[in-house]
């Protein structure tokens, strides 16, 4: 168990830091990039996004704001909820997302070229998606346990 936290929590400061630096050409950080890259598709409320990312309610709204006021993202009526407004990207936002691909596709066949192939980093992405569902079944979905 401490190895595998370890080792996640060293790869996810690794992500955040090439993240931070391929989000730089749209202008954005790896926060704001994970925040808006969740609403591109679709809007989204702020606790959507957050139970998505598996991040605070609180962080993700802080983002939102920040996104809201640099008109990225906007807020919108949510039918299913009146107070729980949808977030949804922005022409702006899009073409913030869009200015990264270059950047995030070149890094993306420098890992897999790295990690020996294609196949072996999608070996790798399920082991870490079999390690994510493990854990949320061992806390019964209670991430703070």
């Amino acid at each position: 168990m401490s190895g595998a936290a370890l080792g996640v929590f060293r790869l996810n400061g690794q992500f955040l830091a090439v993240a931070d630096k391929l989000a730089r050409p749209g202008g954005l950080t790896a926060a704001w990039w994970q925040v808006l890259g969740a609403v591109l598709s679709e809007p989204l409320p702020v606790s959507g996004i957050a139970r998505a990312m598996g991040i605070t309610r609180q962080s993700v709204q802080r983002i939102a704001d920040l996104l809201v006021e640099q008109g990225l993202a906007e807020y919108r009526p949510n039918p299913a909820h009146r107070r729980a407004k949808l977030l949804a990207a922005t022409a702006d936002g899009h073409d913030a997302v869009r200015r990264i691909s270059p950047g995030h596709a070149e890094f993306a066949a420098s890992l897999a070229e790295a990690m020996g192939g294609q196949q072996e980093l999608a070996d790798a992405v399920e082991a870490l998606r079999k390690l994510s569902a493990a854990l949320e079944r061992a806390t019964g979905g209670d991430d703070a346990r």
